[in-house]
């Protein structure tokens, strides 16, 4: 291609500088050769929730930032065992979506949040988007915060974010609804608000 392409040499010299100083303080518990390297690169496999999680169950890995044209191709065959794109777009170079890939897998490590419950209710850890988020006031502008939030019902709530959750998806997102995992009766209800949209 007509841009510049990252060589080889540093790219296998960093990666093992990393290994080897791994072994030097002990830290290489596992052997080097599991330690993940990834390249972040547009033809690689695309980075989701699910990934996220995947990585985060990793001590260590490495990521190497693909820039300009991209890398050579002995990196890839040699070098990296997994490739990951963080969406069907060019960047200038792999460092957002490094930062992109830490930040969703650091919100999987026990602590990194202010509620550990938080990370199961985001958006996409339950396979769909999140159900709508209400603070105070309890009226703002004339918009009301929902009565069933206020209720303390905590069945009821559940229930309503549960709806709310697949009423969004279904408008927003209606393709993360074929990996959902919906019980009977969600697929029922699923199946009666596609209806209300037609």
């Amino acid at each position: 291609g007509p841009g510049m392409v990252l060589k080889p040499e540093p790219l296998f010299e960093a990666v093992a500088a990393i290994k080897s100083e791994r072994s030097e303080c002990g830290e290489s518990e596992k052997g080097e050769s599991e330690l993940p390297v990834l390249l972040l690169t547009p033809q690689g496999r695309l980075f989701d929730q699910r990934a996220a999680e995947e990585l985060a169950e990793y001590d260590e890995l490495i990521l190497i930032c693909g820039h300009y044209e991209g890398v050579d191709e002995r990196v890839r065959e040699h070098l990296v065992t997994d490739e990951i794109s963080i969406g069907d777009y060019i960047l200038s170079g792999g460092e957002l979506a490094a930062m992109v890939v830490v930040d969703a897998m650091v919100r999987q490590l026990p602590g990194a949040l202010g509620s550990g419950e938080s990370v199961g209710e985001d958006s996409h850890s339950s396979g769909l988007l999140e159900y709508p988020q209400y603070t105070r006031p309890q009226s703002f502008r004339g918009w009301e915060v929902p009565e069933v939030l206020l209720s303390g019902n905590h069945a009821a709530i559940a229930r309503w974010r549960r709806e709310q959750s697949l009423r969004r998806t279904i408008r927003r997102r209606p393709d993360l609804l074929e990996r959902a995992a919906l019980s009977d009766e969600e697929r029922r209800l699923v199946a009666q608000m596609e209806r209300e949209e037609d």
